[in-house]
């Protein structure tokens, strides 16, 4: 009733059928790249994950170590100030014990926040 015979050979219509209709070879080659492109997406994504997981383990490794050392250059400060508190001590006995020590004797640390 109203479709088209597209079977004719003569027809305009028929023609512009067969230059539109993409092949079955064509098709083929069309769905394998699609389902290549998915396949190469989804193992860049997986990649960048195992990239993004292996650098998160390193900054937190990075960042265990640093907290170590910021402890342990706290205990070292400690360490340090006590150690020159002892001094001076001992250094104002020695002073009241025996007075031919000069009182201008000044460590190292006094000297340099004097000049």
């Amino acid at each position: 009733m109203g479709t088209t015979n597209l079977n004719a050979c003569n027809s305009p219509l028929y023609d512009f059928y067969l230059l539109w209709r993409p092949s079955k070879r064509h098709t083929l080659q069309v769905l394998r790249l699609d389902m290549r492109r998915r396949r190469i997406k989804e193992e860049r994504k997986k990649e960048m994950m195992g990239a993004k997981t292996e650098m998160e383990m390193k900054n937190l490794k990075l960042y265990m170590e640093n907290k170590s050392i910021i402890k342990e250059n706290e205990k070292l400060k400690k360490k340090a100030f006590l150690l020159h508190q002892e001094n001076q001590v001992l250094l104002s006995q020695l002073q009241n014990k025996s007075p031919f020590i000069p009182c201008n004797h000044i460590d190292s640390n006094q000297q340099q926040s004097i000049a």
